[in-house]
């Protein structure tokens, strides 16, 4: 009973957190591509990419480089995240001369790592830098990101040593450049 419940909580969140371009919830996902077996474990398989809890992770967001950096926020089961990929690899792939850096910071649950997020990677060829966030205490990490971040996805975060600027919404591709150029020039 008490696996019922927990599995029921994580769907309820994961369906509930995902939001289109317009910050509006998308719950189109199935239950059943939400619910996975909470007993899997992929944390003991070798996987492709960093792991890190946020303590880990929170330097990635407050380099002082000569770059620009576009940390996204996604998952694979997210379908707006899924949408704005194309537009972020294409930026990344575009503006590598212009110091710009995206990294993609998987969401996915452990038991997605092998089966979901590692062939959805390889398959897109996704070239940009992916890394899991893997820390359940969101309400403590969350507001580290950003303090008016509600912990939807997709979210994005795009800063430099000289400013930053958080986004909890999905991007077109000229959204995106738009709000790059204000970084870059």
């Amino acid at each position: 009973m008490k696996n019922l419940l927990l599995l029921g909580m994580a769907s309820l969140i994961l369906l509930s957190s995902c939001r289109n371009k317009d910050g509006k919830e998308k719950a189109e996902d199935t239950v059943a591509e939400s619910q996975v077996d909470q007993n899997q474990s992929t944390k003991e398989e070798a996987v492709k990419f960093p792991v890190y809890d946020f303590e880990g992770f929170e330097p990635l967001l407050h380099k002082e480089d000569d770059k620009t950096y576009i940390v996204n926020f996604w998952a694979t089961w997210c379908k707006p995240c899924i949408a704005e990929l194309p537009y972020f690899e294409k930026v990344n792939a575009e503006q590598k001369d212009n110091n710009v850096e995206v990294i993609l910071v998987s969401l996915d649950m452990p038991s997605m790592w092998k089966s979901r997020l590692e062939p959805f990677v390889e398959n897109k060829k996704i070239e940009s830098e992916v890394v899991i966030l893997d820390d359940p205490k969101q309400n403590d990490w969350i507001p580290k990101v950003a303090e008016e971040w509600g912990g939807g996805i997709p979210a994005t975060l795009i800063y430099n040593k000289d400013k930053r600027s958080f986004y909890e919404r999905g991007f077109t591709y000229d959204e995106l450049n738009t709000e790059l150029n204000k970084f870059l020039n």
